[in-house]
């Protein structure tokens, strides 16, 4: 088919690609089962497996949602980013603009074609839904070259209805259609009769990819796609876990093993899924060793002594979301192991060794000077002046606090603003005059830069922790 490439596998026969679509992250915005960090890990470890698309549920937390977006987008090398849109034209150009900054992304119509489905979730009858399929679609395609229609609850719809759903969403731009069995009852065999009777009905698709989710229901879900790739669809969704569809580790497992039968292979890296993915759920994908996990129980945190190894202490790194070159990461676990011979390492003693330890420079920015006024009846400002290679450079700036002044003040002078992940005040001494130590937490481009500061006063604390980690960002992106 002129939208699936192709290659020679064993003895010669044609074989054709399937593209693997992961729904992990989509699902997740139904239970919110990962944290922040947890989905960041996970895009990582799903590109590294090289599945072809990754799915994002919607934009339904303005800040959130769209930092996440931001965040990982630039970090992913082989797979798509894909984004679910809500139905309407205004959450189109949202998500397009979250992904600006990938390297590939994907927009994605769902849309219900079944009689009951439109009612009651759309409020639509089937004329107005045909209608928004045709607006949505040329609107994503507008703005994307790679645009999804997903047909949901296809299995149950009027046949006459799907078909013109399909035809109507490929003319206005879609370049992969989805099919859905969200019932999750069909057998393999009456699946595959299915999808046969779609490529006859709509001539169409054979210019474009098709696409398939089953549910599963009757714990066929795996034998449903198999079924329909033979019957010529040329991508399938996967989650990790399998719990509602089928399980990418079920999925390669099916592909390496008769790929050859099914005259169709995927790009995933069996290799490291193998030792990355288990059906024991999500401990492994998110990054930890079995071995290990015990240590980081979710109900504690991050629990270190000083009988763990560069391994463990660099798998409760990648925890907290650092990616570290070997070099930096030596270096961490030195400093590691003299902390860990006093007391054990929680997470907060690790952050402040990982912004003690890594990625060390020459500072480029150092503090000058700075002025903070504040009280209950003004809001607080901030005036600091900043060296950077023997010049003075001053700012002011006001902010909802002394601190944020402050932040506030260094990225004006800086010229750049950052993601700011996480901060954090520890007390190292007893007393009036105890001193803090201040962890802040940047990202940029994606990557994560800590920095730390040692002072009396909490703000100047905080504005050494921010400048030594903005330094981190200035050296490595020089």
């Amino acid at each position: 088919m002129a939208a699936v490439n192709s290659c020679f596998g064993l003895k010669g026969k044609i074989m054709k690609k399937i593209k693997i679509a992961d729904v992990t992250l989509r699902e997740d915005e139904k239970n919110g089962f990962f944290s922040f960090k947890e989905k960041i890990n996970l895009a990582k470890k799903l590109d590294k497996l090289c599945v072809d698309i990754i799915e994002t549920g919607k934009i339904s937390n303005k800040k959130t949602d769209i930092l996440f977006l931001h965040t990982i987008a630039p970090l992913l090398k082989n797979s798509v980013i894909s984004c679910s849109v809500a139905l309407n034209e205004q959450s189109c150009e949202q998500a397009a603009e979250a992904l600006a900054a990938a390297k590939k992304f994907r927009l994605k119509i769902a849309v219900p074609v079944s009689s009951v489905q439109m009612e009651y979730i759309c409020g639509k009858k089937p004329d107005k839904i045909l209608e928004l399929i045709k607006t949505l679609t040329e609107k994503c395609a507008s703005l994307c070259d790679d645009v999804e229609f997903a047909a949901l609850d296809a299995t149950r719809s009027e046949t006459e209805f799907l078909y013109n759903a399909v035809k109507t969403a490929i003319s206005a731009g879609a370049k992969t259609v989805t099919v859905c069995d969200a019932a999750g009852e069909m057998l393999p065999s009456e699946y595959e009769a299915f999808i046969k009777s779609l490529y006859d009905g709509v001539p169409e698709l054979k210019g474009v990819t098709l696409g398939t989710e089953c549910g599963n229901e009757l714990d066929m879900g795996c034998a449903c796609l198999a079924h329909g790739v033979r019957a010529g669809v040329g991508e399938i969704k996967t989650s990790v876990d399998g719990k509602n569809q089928t399980a990418l580790l079920a999925a390669a497992k099916i592909f390496k093993a008769r790929g050859d039968f099914f005259k169709a292979y995927t790009d995933l890296n069996y290799t490291e899924l193998e030792h990355t993915v288990s059906r024991l759920g999500f401990s492994k994908i998110q990054g930890e060793n079995p071995d290990s996990i015990s240590e980081f129980d979710k109900s504690e945190g991050i629990v270190l002594s000083d009988k763990d190894d560069i391994k463990t202490v660099e798998i409760a790194v990648q925890r907290l979301g650092y990616d570290l070159s070997q070099e930096d990461m030596k270096n961490v676990y030195e400093e590691f192991v003299k902390v860990a011979k006093k007391k054990q390492v929680g997470e907060r003693e690790l952050d402040v060794i990982v912004a003690s330890a890594a990625l060390q420079t020459a500072p480029i920015y150092k503090l000058k000077s700075y002025t903070i006024n504040s009280g209950n009846l003004i809001k607080s400002s901030c005036v600091m002046v900043l060296s950077k290679d023997g010049e003075e450079l001053q700012g002011m700036t006001v902010g909802d606090g002394p601190i944020d002044a402050a932040f506030q003040c260094i990225e004006k002078i800086a010229g750049r603003k950052f993601e700011l992940d996480d901060f954090q005040i520890q007390s190292v001494t007893e007393g009036k005059e105890a001193v803090g130590v201040t962890v802040v937490k940047l990202r940029s481009s994606g990557k994560l830069y800590s920095g730390k500061g040692i002072s009396t006063d909490i703000v100047e604390s905080s504005i050494n922790a921010y400048i030594n980690a903005l330094n981190k960002i200035c050296f490595e992106e020089a």
